[in-house]
């Protein structure tokens, strides 16, 4: 699937500075750097584990470290509108769910909800366009899977301001089981998908939630994991 990595991003008819470096130079007209791609293409998807890891949090894979060209990108992505690039996000965090998962077979993707209000500062709903990219890419590679939001988030507080307590808390109480059927998709191997994984606290409490409704989650994928938090 990696192959496709270069082509995704030299599509991108972008702002000339690039997302990975915000490097500007003649000519660039490509979403990211061939020095960026070429780093990206350089990451292989592992375990990571938030220390202490929050109860209920299932094994997670993740691209790489939350710095450099990754970090950028995400930046660029979330904070800056550059909705270009969650086609090639989607594309990496498919990786990762292939990693995380192991052999072909069903796959119930649940991407991690934003608050409204995230939505609205974040120029949309900025997982669940990952989740479709990385849902697409998957399918192309002889895949069975599907996207489920079976949970939504409740207004709480910036996890930036919040010690790892605190974020635990305030997950615990931030989403709840969307209402309506559990599609029925036999042998199908859960997994969890967000951005960014730090205490662990978000991720877990989504995993409860999915628990309580039949939904155990097998595994989460993220794009990017905080350094001094995790062990690879």
């Amino acid at each position: 699937m990696a192959g496709g990595l270069w082509a995704d991003l030299v599509d991108l008819v972008l702002p000339t500075d690039c997302a990975g470096c915000r490097d500007r130079r003649a000519g660039l007209r490509h979403g990211v750097c061939p020095q960026c791609v070429d780093a990206l293409r350089a990451m292989r998807p592992g375990p990571v584990r938030p220390v202490p890891a929050p109860p209920g949090l299932p094994p997670c894979h993740a691209l790489g470290e939350y710095g450099g060209p990754l970090r950028e990108m995400l930046l660029a992505y979330k904070e800056h509108g550059r909705h270009g690039l969650a086609r090639p996000l989607g594309a990496l965090l498919a990786e990762v769910v292939a990693t995380a998962v192991g052999a072909v077979g069903p796959v119930l993707l649940v991407p991690v909800p934003d608050t409204p209000a995230a939505a609205r500062a974040r120029y949309g709903d900025h997982l669940g366009r990952l989740a479709r990219h990385c849902a697409g890419r998957l399918r192309s590679a002889g895949w069975p899977v599907r996207v489920h939001r079976a949970v939504r988030a409740t207004p709480r507080p910036d996890s930036v301001t919040l010690d790892s307590a605190g974020r635990t808390a305030a997950a615990t109480a931030a989403f709840l089981a969307r209402p309506g059927r559990v599609p029925a998709v036999a042998g199908a191997r859960v997994v969890l998908l967000d951005d960014i994984v730090t205490t662990g606290a978000t991720l877990a409490a989504v995993s409860r939630v999915l628990t309580v409704r039949g939904l155990s989650p097998s595994g989460a994928a993220v794009l990017a994991a905080t350094r001094k938090r995790h062990q690879r």
